[in-house]
């Protein structure tokens, strides 16, 4: 495994952390800053959207800096931001940090997992990806319930200076492993390009076939622990355990995911989402049942994840000569999607369908994802196209 790997893997831990582990301490922070907690919500939205909405377009305009630089200046960010928010006196403040910190993030998984590709061969571009994600899915395995527990003892701002070293070891990181001399073609595409590249029928049905897999994960994800508690009858204590399972799966799964798109990346793809179909049938017809249902929860973990490294892999392979705009669409494309999936699910139960049958909607749009899939497959081989060559400055 190459070196600068690991160190896009540490930044990739550090970023997700520090998305995630503020809804562990989130009454704290609200008590801290003298808001409330739906008003501390905020900072878990803001950030989200400064993913989605900024990363993209802070991507474009940093085309023509180098990878490596770029990466750099995004450590510093994620330095500075954890700083910043540990010393952060009101809640706006603390809201502002965050989004600039989320448009950090939003880049720099963009930038990371062009990069990743760029030092493999071209046949383990899969795992490449997959150790990127890998970073996102620790981070919530580990990183999340340490700098929860960090936050609970020591109070919400020894949290943040946690994340702050966390970063230094990042930036050394970064500035120790990554390689300072071209992988390719030393000229960035120009926005035309970069927007042109969208409409391959690779690309954008893989951003479809990416919008069914966040629909199926995270309707029922968003609402997990109640259907846990109200469905299956779980005892609240055990709910981190099984929520823990699913990351432990999620994990594996990036790795497994990773494999396959190295492998055969379609076939593995629309094999995978009918394997998921099954799974969701299983989750509604056993969700009553506490031990099928821990074991399905961890092999759902697992198959998402197993689904989403060759997704992006895809994404990355057929825009190689264009890579930065693309990129940048799948984090912001996650979070998106991520949004909808809990507004779906909430307009579900409003609607008078239980927990029961948040699964439900996941048959449906793995099925839908899977036809997508097989037909852009057959559209691809009929084509008789390769992928472009590609085109990057580290």
């Amino acid at each position: 495994m190459p070196l600068p790997l690991i160190a896009l893997f540490i930044a990739a831990f550090a970023f997700g952390t520090t998305e995630f582990v503020i809804a562990g301490v989130l009454p704290q922070v609200a008590a801290g800053l003298d808001v409330s907690v739906p008003t501390a919500g905020y900072l878990v939205s803001g950030y989200a959207l400064g993913i989605a909405i900024g990363g993209p377009l802070m991507t474009i305009a940093t085309a023509r800096i180098s990878r490596k630089t770029l990466l750099i200046w995004l450590a510093l960010v994620f330095v500075a931001g954890q700083l910043a928010c540990a010393l952060a006196p009101c809640f706006a403040s603390m809201l502002l940090i965050r989004v600039l910190v989320a448009v950090a993030h939003g880049v720099y998984f963009g930038v990371a997992m062009v990069v990743a590709t760029c030092l493999v061969r071209e046949d383990q571009r899969g795992m490449a990806v997959a150790l990127v994600l890998a970073g996102l899915t620790v981070s919530n395995i580990v990183g999340v319930p340490a700098g929860s527990a960090i936050g609970n003892v020591f109070g919400w701002r020894a949290t943040f200076w946690a994340m702050f070293l966390l970063g230094i070891v990042s930036l050394v990181a970064m500035i120790a492993l990554l390689p300072g001399a071209a992988v390719a073609a030393a000229r960035p595409a120009g926005l035309m390009k970069e927007v042109r590249v969208l409409g391959r029928q690779q690309v954008w049905t893989s951003l479809i076939i990416m919008l069914m897999l966040m629909m199926c994960q995270f309707v029922p994800f968003t609402y997990i622990a109640p259907m846990l508690r109200e469905v299956t009858g779980l005892d609240a204590a055990y709910i981190p355990l099984v929520l823990l399972l699913n990351g432990v799966g999620a994990t594996a799964g990036v790795f497994i995911g990773g494999k396959l798109a190295d492998w055969k990346l379609m076939p593995s793809i629309i094999a995978l989402m009918f394997v998921q179909a099954c799974v969701m049938v299983a989750m509604y017809l056993f969700s009553s049942y506490p031990l099928p249902m821990v074991v399905i929860v961890t092999v759902w973990g697992a198959i998402n994840f197993a689904i989403g490294t060759p997704i992006q892999t895809r994404i990355l392979t057929w825009t190689a000569d264009a890579p930065n705009l693309a990129s940048s669409l799948i984090p912001s494309g996650f979070n998106v999607g991520i949004a909808l999936a809990a507004f779906i699910g909430a307009m579900m139960l409003t609607g008078g369908f239980g927990y029961r049958a948040l699964p439900v909607l996941g048959i449906f749009t793995m099925l839908l994802g899977a036809a997508v899939a097989l037909c852009s497959h057959l559209a691809e081989h009929r084509s008789g196209l390769t992928p472009p060559a590609r085109a990057i400055t580290v």
